[in-house]
């Protein structure tokens, strides 16, 4: 496999649910998006992220490669499982389709290329004094969601773009990311 950078790469930010997209022709963020997957079990939704993400690169999408969010640990086991079986059905599309320069890249890695670092305890203490007396969850849910909202407005300083999902901002985060290390994306170390 070469490890020179591909004209054409497809971030990805993939869930259970859902794979966000964001397109790059060499430093031009070109396609943006979203594609939801149904079903009424893990099952039935891998089968149609398989299909979708099949058809998608065959018709939509002409990339050299693929980037993808790396699994990190997760408190629950089963949501982890669950998501490696997507992983693998977009991986596994991605291959029939011809897509076999593959990447990766954690979460924390390419956010804290953009700027979008964890919350310090400073900016914890003035959340807190600013919301006293919410919950724990309260203040996690608020952190998230500010977090969500740096890399949405990195985005749209960077790119010129208004994206309001949170997933496919975090694709063209990733995107932005593989686009400047594409050689760590494809092995070397983050």
């Amino acid at each position: 496999m070469s490890k020179s950078k591909p004209k054409r790469i497809c971030a990805i930010d993939a869930s259970t649910n859902s794979l966000a997209y964001a397109v790059f022709d060499e430093e031009i963020l070109k396609e943006v998006g979203k594609i939801n997957f149904n079903g009424n079990d893990i099952y039935q939704k891998v089968g149609d992220a398989g299909k979708k993400t099949k058809a998608y690169f065959e018709t939509l999408m002409q990339a050299d490669a693929i980037v993808i969010e790396h699994t990190v640990f997760m408190n629950s086991p089963k949501t982890a499982a669950d998501l490696a079986l997507v992983q693998g059905a977009i991986l596994g599309s991605a291959a029939i389709c011809g897509i076999t320069m593959v990447g990766k890249v954690s979460p924390i890695t390419w956010q804290n290329y953009i700027g979008n670092k964890k919350i310090s305890k400073d900016e914890r203490a003035m959340i807190v004094a600013r919301n006293p007396g919410k919950s724990e969850s309260w203040y996690k849910s608020f952190e998230r969601n500010l977090r969500k909202q740096r890399t949405i407005d990195f985005i749209e300083f960077e790119f010129d773009k208004k994206i309001t999902d949170n997933d496919v901002a975090d694709a063209c985060g990733i995107g932005f990311w593989a686009i400047n290390n594409w050689n760590k994306a494809i092995g070397g170390t983050e």
